[in-house]
């Protein structure tokens, strides 16, 4: 029994809980604890002799306890009085004391708590899930808390060692004579430790206060677990420089962003490995393709899948690599408006701005009957047919690498409508990020506020209608004044040295990449617009500017479409194959109906012929449906279903892209160009 007690009144010193007021309160909670105890046991007299060995150890506890604070307390004043102790040494013991006076008050403080929580627990109903919910939640904030505690004491630990090195050293120096190097390399570590104290940020001291900051629990996992031997020595550096992964509750994973000592440089050791094992496996996925005659891209797409979550799982850092990749959209995007000439836009601007505006509408239309019909939400109908809608702007655009040129005098050739209507669905598709936050606000608004609703979204609208005349307007400027003499000193400073010339161009795109987002627009459209005005200087310069960029376009696209591929299960599409094909079918069938009725209404009757060739080319949905969907998807528009259905239908029909497109192709165009566009 005596065994039994002493393990139990531990386990309740373990239990860390809210801290009490003072001590009065704390002897009525022991006081209500032993009257709790009371008619718990076996034997009166045994119950009665736990009791009082139990209260009668903890009490002779904390007499010695504020024995013990009281000595450190005359200790701490005898050290900061002693001349003969240098500042290190002073520095080093008080700390050391202070550290030791919070660890008996952190001990005192736990006996209690643990003793409220218990009281707390045996008040509550254990029938009420929801009690057990709160009494849950606050034990979890308290042993948060307590873990946080403990790793700042274990911080002060590692100070107090450190001052106590250096007491020692001081010792040593002050013992001997030090030669002219070890002076040296003594100022050279003292300023060594001031530039650590400078550069040292205190981003946990600074952000745990914050509101909206929350304390979470995370396993620390490190390389290659399976060979612990082999990797020893390996992980202890790891350890040292910070490069463990992390991962929390709701398994995410987390890596080293910016680490604590910033003197030494560090690698991403996953990331590295992960474009590694993409460029690698690429090669022969890309010859296969090539080999059954589709487009490269759906090699990379098929890499991705392969070594995705639903192949190998064998990618670390999914968002370094779908950030990477989006690189190769911008710089795809550049190489667009690079053979896209402003005299081309001018000429197809009509089209281009009428065609996606009506084709959305009508989607959003039929998006509303069907979501009528199948009682879905309007926010929802809304949502999924506005994502439908969106076509690919990187897949068209290697379609129509090296695509053919209208050969008539006053002909529109296909590539211009097509590339025009994509650039305004990219337009679209930054409006739609915009109102998207209205959107959610409007899922769970009830009717009274509907016109409140409208109104934000019209607002919302006619601010980016004014930040696309501020875009345009800008774009008319730097084509005026700006790119012709920013090109020629780029050009005169990078004969013999392309660097200069790939730097320049790349900082300029990167430029218009910020200025429309920073109004608002999607980046997409600043990459588009930087190509567009470097190609009005002249045929010779965009032919320069695409040999030295295409490689790092090409290098860049990989890696986006390998990241597509990330987001594909081929599982989930075999388990629902039927309902996929018939969705995918219906999508790409729809959007091929209302593109050639739009360019039947809007084309020219000398160019009516295009309007199948640019209405392939819009069958398919855009990969940015991913990035809708994952944003709609945690702001709660969409479910975990229709979101894989949404992923599911935007693959398929990226696969059925390409043999549409060439269908199209061979009834459309020519046979001497047919060669050149396929």
């Amino acid at each position: 029994m005596k065994v039994t007690g002493f393990i139990s009144l531990w386990t309740l010193v373990s239990l860390p809980c809210g801290p009490l007021a003072n001590p009065a309160e704390r002897e009525d909670v022991v006081k209500h604890a032993i009257k709790l105890h009371r008619g718990k046991g076996a034997v009166i007299t045994q119950r009665k002799q736990w009791v009082l060995e139990s209260c009668r150890k903890l009490s002779g506890l904390l007499r010695q306890k504020n024995v013990v604070l009281n000595k450190l307390k005359n200790a701490i004043r005898a050290v900061e009085k002693d001349a003969g102790l240098s500042d290190e040494e002073k520095l080093f013991q008080v700390h050391t004391f202070e550290i030791f006076q919070k660890e008996l008050n952190e001990s005192e403080n736990s006996v209690f708590q643990a003793i409220h929580g218990l009281q707390r627990a045996l008040q509550g109903d254990y029938k009420d899930v929801v009690n057990m919910k709160e009494s849950s939640r606050q034990r979890l904030e308290a042993l948060r808390e307590a873990a946080i505690k403990e790793e700042m004491e274990y911080v002060e630990l590692l100070a107090a060692e450190k001052h106590q090195v250096e007491a020692l050293k001081n010792m040593q120096h002050q013992n001997k004579s030090l030669s002219m190097l070890d002076e040296i390399l003594e100022d050279v570590r003292k300023a060594a430790d001031r530039l650590e104290e400078e550069i040292e940020e205190h981003a946990f001291d600074d952000n745990k206060s914050v509101r909206g900051v929350n304390f979470e629990a995370v396993l620390r996992v490190e390389e290659d677990e399976a060979n612990s031997k082999r990797n020893a020595s390996k992980r202890e550096v790891e350890d040292d420089l910070g490069l463990s992964m992390l991962i929390d509750s709701q398994n995410n994973q987390y890596i080293l962003t910016k680490p604590r000592d910033s003197t030494i440089p560090r690698a991403d050791h996953h990331f590295i490995k992960d474009i590694v094992t993409i460029g690698m496996l690429s090669l022969p996925c890309g010859w296969l393709c090539t080999t059954i005659g589709l487009p490269t891209m759906f090699g990379y797409i098929i890499c991705g899948v392969l070594l995705g979550p639903s192949g190998l799982n064998s990618i670390k850092s999914i968002v370094q690599v779908e950030t990477l990749g989006e690189f190769g959209v911008f710089f795809t995007l550049f190489l667009v408006g690079l053979e896209f000439s402003p005299e081309r836009l001018r000429k197809v601007w009509k089209i281009s701005l009428q065609g996606p505006c009506y084709m959305t509408v009508l989607m959003i239309a039929f998006g509303l009957l069907w979501g009528h019909l199948l009682q879905i939400r309007p926010t929802q109908s809304v949502f999924i047919s506005t994502c439908l809608s969106l076509s690919s702007t990187p897949l068209v655009s290697r379609f129509l690498a090296g695509s053919a040129r209208g050969d008539k005098e006053g002909d529109i050739d296909y590539s211009s409508v097509l590339l025009g209507m994509l650039v305004m669905q990219d337009v679209q598709l930054g409006l739609f990020i915009a109102v998207m936050p209205t959107l959610i606000q409007a899922g769970v608004s009830t009717y009274s506020s509907i016109f409140k609703e409208i109104l934000r979204i019209l607002i919302l609208i006619g601010q980016i209608l004014f930040s696309l005349a501020a875009v345009f307007l800008l774009c008319l400027v730097i084509k005026t004044y700006l790119i012709g003499p920013y090109y020629r000193k780029l050009h005169t400073e990078s004969k013999g040295n392309k660097e200069i010339l790939i730097l320049g161009i790349t900082a300029f795109t990167f430029l218009m990449l910020t200025i429309t987002e920073l109004l608002d627009v999607s980046m997409e459209l600043g990459c588009f617009l930087a190509g567009a005005l470097i190609s009005s200087q002249g045929h010779m310069v965009t032919e320069e500017i695409m040999c030295c960029i295409e490689p790092i376009r090409d290098f860049l696209a990989i890696i986006f479409f390998a990241s597509i591929g990330l987001h594909v299960f081929p599982t989930f599409v075999i388990y629902e194959l039927t309902v996929l094909l018939f969705l995918t079918l219906s999508v790409v069938i729809m959007k091929f109906v209302l593109a050639v009725l739009v360019l039947s209404l809007i084309l020219p009757k000398t160019s009516q012929y295009i309007k199948w060739i640019v209405s392939a080319g819009l069958a398919q949905v855009s990969e940015f449906s991913f990035v809708l969907g994952s944003r709609a998807r945690r702001a709660g528009i969409i479910s975990r279903e229709v979101y894989l259905l949404i992923l599911s239908v935007t693959t398929l029909s990226l696969l059925l892209a390409p043999a549409l497109w060439r269908a199209a192709i061979m009834k459309c165009v020519p046979r001497p160009e047919r060669r050149s566009s396929t």
